[in-house]
């Protein structure tokens, strides 16, 4: 489910800037071109994601709450911010002691490391 998530083609109107996948839920970032609204993306990246982990699980069945949440992102000194707290959820989780720890997250802002974490 992370590979689909991370293929640019998952996210047709929107090029998404970084992600964490959580054990029960998925935080993204996303810059939205004005072609589609946020909610058909969310719906394409969505089922694309379901069917991709219900085949590689062999089961059928719904994956994803068909609600999100979402929160506007105004400035854009704020992305990086913004960023580092999603990829951050897997320390706040309990999950590991360090981000490179974790292997379900990614961000546009990768190298050099140490400005994004």
């Amino acid at each position: 489910m992370s590979r689909y998530l991370a293929d640019p083609g998952a996210w047709p109107g929107a090029e998404l800037l970084c992600w964490v996948l959580m054990p029960d839920h998925w935080h993204g970032l996303l810059i939205i071109d004005g072609t589609r609204t946020l909610a058909s993306i969310m719906k394409v990246a969505k089922g694309g994601s379901a069917r991709s982990f219900n085949q590689a699980m062999g089961r059928t069945g719904s994956v994803w709450a068909t609600a999100f949440h979402d929160h506007a992102v105004r400035r854009e000194e704020d992305l990086r911010e913004v960023a580092r707290y999603i990829i951050r959820n897997p320390i706040r989780a309990g999950l590991v002691k360090s981000c490179g720890d974790y292997p379900f997250w990614d961000a546009a802002w990768l190298n050099p490391w140490p400005d994004i974490l």
